[in-house]
């Protein structure tokens, strides 16, 4: 290594593994007190081979720590009244607390008008507008999953973010931008100094080398290099991106928008890919899950 310090890889599946079993005790004692179990309203539209395994590990995980689960899959060709009959179907069912719907939609279907007719008291995903500004103003109720377990994963290390500069490479609604209003939230795993950057930015790598804690969300495979990274910075990859790999046995492995061998020379705690960022998006669904059935008693 460059510097002198201890390397510590932050294993997201371990910690999910913990933090389910966590919501499973939770559960148990709900049921135990006669509550019921919460419940999470899934719907699937089309047959994208991503798009079904991820609805398929969040089903299964609901299941395994109590969770009542229901899943809708609807064809591609579906119409977006449809859809929004669905969601306002479970809207209106008091055994549902949250409700999932799998992106990416058909071009028919506007993200939009799926995403706020979900009410936004059962929008564990934090996408609905209300929650989005809640979350912009400091006071949030549902923060969407991704950023929410990337602040976990921080918290849970014992990696502090009060006073740090945080560089995070991506500006999309579902990490960059919430997770810069997140970290940058008075009290523990914020009181950050947040800086959201894209490959549009000037002198990127001069921006992401000042970094305590640089995190790498723009969807391109190894996109974060070496000369990014300040030796000793802590290094999130929310990438989940699919290369092409003739010695792997499918033809193809899964890789992250860091170059992991820069990783390895220069970060002092970082996320592998796969078994970082992403288990812990699921769990945090089950976290919103389990808090909006907290909240209707």
């Amino acid at each position: 290594m460059s510097e002198s310090f201890t390397q510590r890889v932050l294993d997201g599946k371990a910690l999910s593994a913990t933090i389910r079993a966590e919501i499973a005790l939770v559960v148990a004692e709900r049921k135990a007190a006669g509550l019921p179990p919460p419940g999470l309203g899934v719907i699937l539209i089309g047959d994208h081979p991503a798009s079904l395994s991820y609805v398929t590990a969040k089903t299964r995980a609901c299941r395994e720590v109590g969770f009542h689960a229901v899943q809708h899959s609807l064809p591609a060709n579906v119409t977006e009244a449809d859809v929004i009959r669905y969601v306002r179907a479970y809207n209106e069912d008091p055994a549902i607390h949250g409700i999932l719907v799998q992106l990416p939609l058909p071009e028919q279907v506007r993200e939009e008008a799926i995403i706020e007719a979900i009410s936004p008291h059962k929008d564990v995903d934090g996408f609905h507008p209300m929650n989005v500004g809640l979350l912009a103003r400091g006071t949030p109720r549902f923060v969407p999953c991704t950023p929410l377990g990337v602040q976990e994963l921080l918290k849970r290390a014992g990696i502090e973010t009060r006073g740090k500069h945080v560089v995070i490479i991506g500006r999309s609604n579902i990490v960059g931008r919430p997770l810069a209003a997140l970290l940058s939230l008075r009290g523990p795993g914020g009181d950050a100094t947040v800086t959201v950057a894209h490959s549009l930015t000037r002198n990127l790598a001069e921006i992401s080398r000042a970094a305590d804690i640089l995190v790498a969300a723009i969807g391109r495979p190894k996109f974060v290099t070496a000369e990014m990274i300040r030796p000793g910075a802590v290094v999130i990859d929310v990438g989940i991106n699919r290369i092409d790999d003739p010695t792997a046995p499918k033809g193809t492995r899964i890789v992250g928008d860091v170059d992991a061998a820069a990783l390895r020379e220069f970060a002092s705690a970082y996320t592998p890919v796969p078994g970082g960022v992403g288990p812990m998006t699921i769990a945090m669904l089950l976290r919103n899950t389990l808090e909006s059935a907290r909240r209707s008693g």
